[in-house]
């Protein structure tokens, strides 16, 4: 019986068989498609894993919920605020996480040993889907991982006690091309209690390459074991224009049509918000890498970009990109002139040095490039930012006299006076380094208020502002004539998945899932 007596809205909850069967993007397809439909809809992920987040509205001003959530709030036509996904795990290590609950980083319960930390949120989860539910028609539900992890089920909070709390009809989606899909799909089944299988509604074979035609009989033997139908083959879609959520990439290179710019990101093991740099695999002519060896970067020419992104513990990431090489391969592609930008983490990786009096997230040299100090700070800034990039973006270099046009190696140049808008997380406080600034090694300012810096020669940037590939007007100024299919606003991703969906599902199974 669910524990919820209140009569609300209805939900519908994706469920996978595994992580990265397809929950996220399903769970946002299914936002947009009931939304199309005039129904007013929010998201809900009880418990988030992840370092991909966002700043949305919350009781407190301001606080984070994961990525995937924020764009299904986005695909529902809804204002994102952090009663959908009440609770955040951003991984620090391997066995540590550091615990935001509705929206506000938590220190009690990131202390908590893990199992004992679920008495205590689940008041909180699911006050917040009653309060979604009171003022929705739908809420659309994403669960985590699998909700067969039976070694868990007794602490569950974002499986099926939430599946159960709000009587969900639920879908089970599964990754065809990863093999095993019918195993996956019966097991996971099987190992539900009656009143857990009672929920679900519908299989969904996810990623599918070739004729569906050939999978008979299977579909109808698993039903006949079980009692649910597959609803759903979906065909496999590489470049549906989502970000990918829970920190999975592709790591294949991609372009669209003659290769011009390489942008190599390198990912670290705690790289944070990397969906920001979706929007790069939209452009034609721009090939995007993920990169973790001196190799890849010595093979970019002196026009390409290397991008140090975000990172949940930046201390150990730098010492993990020393471990590497790639701090040696970074300084010679910017001694070439070669054009280099941090993000957050990887700002602070640019200076000269990483202190922590506070124990937060260890000491550390930098790497040189920026005469910048960090020093991290107790509180965390979470906050949306609109700011306005500086109109000389390199006073008085002979290099790059103010006013200049931007070269291939230093585009930088061509965010001056443009103004952009996106959000900050980060704990660090970055300023010019005293000494340095004496001796008159002195960083350019490119955004006001600590926000953003440069080399001298104008082809190392460091940035706090997450989100400047998501700024059309910064991607304009960035790719300008190069732009030469206008990259996907959001709306069209939203409206193409909900398309994708209504054109594989079987007739009047999304319309059955809300009576």
């Amino acid at each position: 019986m669910s524990e919820n007596k209140l009569s609300q809205a209805r939900c519908i909850m994706v469920l996978g068989t595994t992580s990265g069967a397809g929950k996220s993007w399903l769970a946002t397809a299914l936002c947009r498609h009931y939304a199309r439909q005039g129904l007013r809809v929010a998201p809900f992920k009880a418990q988030n894993m992840s370092n991909n987040a966002r700043v949305v509205a919350s009781d407190n001003g301001q606080g984070e919920i994961g990525s995937a959530q924020y764009f299904q709030a986005l695909a529902a036509r809804a204002v994102p605020d952090v009663r959908m996904n009440p609770l955040l795990l951003k991984p620090e290590a391997d066995t540590h996480s550091q615990v935001v609950l509705l929206g506000q980083v938590n220190a009690e319960l990131t202390a908590m040993p893990w199992r004992g930390r679920s008495l205590k949120v689940w008041p909180p989860i699911a006050a917040a889907l009653d309060a979604l539910r009171a003022e929705n028609d739908l809420v659309v539900i994403e669960g985590a991982g699998s909700p067969a992890e039976i070694n868990l089920s007794d602490s569950d909070i974002v499986n099926m006690r939430v599946a159960l709390y709000c009587n969900a009809a639920c879908l089970l989606v599964t990754d065809i091309d990863s093999g095993g899909a019918f195993a996956h799909l019966y097991g996971t089944w099987a190992l539900l209690p009656a009143t857990e299988r009672a929920l679900i509604k519908g299989f969904v074979l996810n990623k599918f390459r070739g004729d569906a035609s050939l999978l008979a009989p299977a579909p109808q033997m698993l039903q006949d074991l079980t009692g649910v139908p597959t609803v759903a083959t979906l065909p496999m879609w590489w470049q549906h224009g989502l970000p990918e959520e829970d920190g999975v990439f592709d790591d294949r290179s991609t372009s669209k049509g003659v290769v011009n710019l390489t942008v190599a990101v390198i990912a670290y093991p705690r790289i944070s918000n990397l969906d920001e740099f979706q929007p790069l695999k939209n452009i034609s002519g721009l090939r995007l890498m993920w990169v973790r060896s001196p190799a890849e970067l010595d093979s970019l020419k002196p026009s390409d970009w290397i991008i140090l992104p975000g990172s949940k513990a930046t201390s150990a990431d730098l010492a993990w990109l020393r471990g590497q090489g790639l701090d040696a391969a970074v300084a010679r592609h910017a001694g070439q002139g070669g054009a280099v930008l941090g993000v957050c983490g990887g700002l602070q990786m640019l200076g000269e040095a990483l202190i922590d009096p506070h124990g937060i997230d260890g000491n550390a040299p930098g790497l040189g490039l920026l005469p910048l100090v960090t020093v991290f700070a107790a509180d965390k800034r979470v906050c949306r930012t609109q700011t306005c990039f500086v109109a000389d973006m390199a006073p008085g270099n002979s290099l790059h006299p103010a006013g200049a046009a931007a070269s291939p190696a230093r585009p930088w140049a061509a965010l001056a006076g443009v103004a952009v808008s996106g959000y900050e997380i980060h704990q660090g406080q970055t300023a010019q380094h005293p000494a340095m600034a004496a001796a008159g090694d002195v960083a350019g300012v490119v955004l006001p208020d600590g926000l953003g810096w440069q080399n001298a020669a104008g082809n190392v940037m460091g940035l706090y502002l997450h989100g400047l590939f998501e700024d059309r007007a910064a991607l304009q100024a960035l790719f300008g004539t190069d732009l030469n299919h206008p990259v996907p606003t959001l709306d069209v991703v939203f409206d193409r998945l909900a398309d994708f969906i209504e054109a594989h599902f079987d007739a009047g199974v999304l319309h059955s899932l809300t009576c």
